[in-house]
């Protein structure tokens, strides 16, 4: 066989690729596996000994040592420890401006002395003789101005007389110029007005012109029965039958307590409390002076 140099070999023909229907070869026991799809191993039994490794343990019982009742528990207060007991955090909080002025003045009123004027203002009436003047102001309240509208309707069509209907008066202005002229049966007055000096001349007022008055709690009860907030003083012209036995009989109680009690009120001073720590020194003060006068005497018997 001639064979040509200008001619190149050729390509030597490669072996099939096998397919997936082709088995590969066994080796030994071990089984055919699929291709493409993995398979799981299979399960090893397990022995004795590995079953006994996989039980629980169970931890042993400790010892439960009894609590005596009687031994101080030590407690903890810090963070995520023991709960603080309750405790008055009145002196920590900060009050709004108008609730510090109100108990700076009336720790001022106990401290220093009063004058009479001022402070007949604290001798109020009891809670019994209020109630009674109250409810007999409520009585007489002004009219409403519905309730005026349709009264000077009816008197505009000839349906009603003329008269006024019997209410209280009020307003500092209003009530002296009533007292002035002799016209009030009998005059209320609030015990806390702001500032003092619009009622102070009041009282004296009364006295002189012997006309009826008490001091009363609230000017806000006041207020009330006038269809308003506050109410410095309120006065009383007149009163109906019904209630002239109880009208009476509240006004001598009334004048036995101001009016006939004037000697007394211009007497008595208010004030000159001492607070608790000033009386605490005071008295240590005492017991030490106590204490030297003893012995001074201790030693002018020894010689």
């Amino acid at each position: 066989v001639v064979v040509c140099d200008n001619k190149k070999p050729r390509p030597q023909k490669m072996p099939p690729k096998p397919t997936k229907s082709a088995k590969k070869p066994q080796k030994g026991n071990k089984q055919p596996q699929k291709v493409g799809k993995a398979q799981k191993p299979a399960p090893q039994k397990k022995g004795k000994k590995d079953l006994k490794s996989n039980k629980k343990k169970i931890p042993a019982k400790k010892e439960i040592v009894p609590v005596n009742p009687w031994e101080r528990k030590v407690r903890n207060y810090g963070i995520g420890g023991d709960l603080r007991a309750p405790m008055d955090v009145t002196r920590f909080t900060k009050w709004p401006r108008y609730i510090v002025l109100q108990r700076k003045k009336r720790v001022l009123q106990m401290r220093l002395k009063v004058p009479p004027q001022i402070n007949q203002f604290t001798k109020t009436l009891d809670s019994n003789a209020a109630s009674n003047v109250l409810r007999l102001l409520n009585k007489y309240r002004p009219e409403t101005p519905a309730a005026k509208k349709a009264r000077l309707t009816r008197i505009a069509k000839g349906q009603d007389k003329g008269a006024k209907p019997i209410v209280v008066k009020h307003g500092i202005n209003h009530v002296a110029k009533l007292v002035e002229d002799k016209k009030a049966a009998f005059v209320v007055i609030a015990h806390d007005v702001e500032p003092v000096e619009v009622v102070m001349f009041l009282p004296a007022l009364c006295r002189k012109q012997n006309v009826p008055y008490c001091i009363i709690k609230g000017k806000a009860r006041l207020g009330q029965v006038v269809y308003k907030k506050t109410c410095t003083a309120i006065a009383l012209c007149a009163v109906k039958n019904n209630d002239r036995t109880s009208f009476a009989q509240l006004i001598d109680v009334v004048k036995s307590q101001y009016n006939d009690n004037y000697d007394e009120i211009k007497r008595k001073w208010g004030g000159g409390k001492i607070g608790l720590k000033s009386q605490a020194v005071l008295d240590k003060r005492l017991k030490q002076a106590a204490i030297e006068d003893a012995n001074k005497r201790k030693y002018a018997q020894a010689k």
